[in-house]
């Protein structure tokens, strides 16, 4: 049995388009001059990591308002609109049939995440289905990848963790998982770096069966 604690923006859904548009939106309609790897540096850290780094930046207002905007903005096109990236249903399904254990750990909070998860047909499969939110800490944090190991009762070093981001790969390894890169078109300028440092590539999801 295998043990997989997939990412779901740009992993399992093909979201990063909609997330990366909303989020650059706060920063453009501020008229806030960003790097050009900042898709890289947000998206580990979920809304509450995104605000308080457009602050940083120079955004208006306070934390809790950012995030209130961005949740708004975001519940309708996954509970509507988001799709799965090619072959994930039925690779997830056929994982689940193998008796594999699946996990979901996302910056995405849950008023996005499980809604869209349940209208693709996904979220009973799922052992566990983890918002940052729920430990309080984001992506680039190495300690949530080994609570997460923790609550699924297994040992940090089983769990392959699937990610299209380069930095959470890069946090999830530093805290002893094997790790999967994800092809996503929104990283593709990352594409070598994430092939670097990943026990395994796909670009794919069938690849998994």
């Amino acid at each position: 049995m295998s043990i997989y604690l997939f990412d779901f923006d740009g992993t399992l859904v093909d979201s990063m388009d909609t997330y990366v548009g909303v989020m650059l939106s706060i920063l453009d309609k501020n008229a806030i001059k960003y790097e050009k790897d900042i898709v890289r540096i947000i998206t580990p850290l979920g809304y509450l990591g995104t605000a308080k780094y457009f602050i940083e930046l120079g955004v208006p207002g306070a934390v809790d308002e950012l995030v209130k905007e961005m949740r708004e903005n975001m519940v309708y096109e996954y509970t509507n609109n988001i799709c799965e990236k090619p072959n994930v249903i039925m690779t997830i399904k056929a994982l689940y049939k193998r008796g594999d254990s699946l996990n979901v750990l996302t910056a995405s909070p849950h008023a996005t995440l499980d809604p869209c998860l349940k209208r693709l047909g996904l979220f009973d499969l799922f052992d566990n289905v983890w918002s940052c939110d729920d430990f309080n800490t984001t992506k680039a944090d190495p300690e949530i990848y080994k609570m997460a190991a923790e609550k699924i009762g297994a040992s940090v070093k089983d769990i392959i963790f699937l990610d299209d981001n380069f930095n959470a790969l890069t946090t999830a390894k530093s805290a002893g998982m094997s790790v999967y890169g994800v092809y996503d078109k929104s990283s593709d300028e990352y594409t070598e770096d994430i092939k670097a440092i990943s026990d395994r590539y796909i670009s794919d999801f069938k690849e998994l069966i």
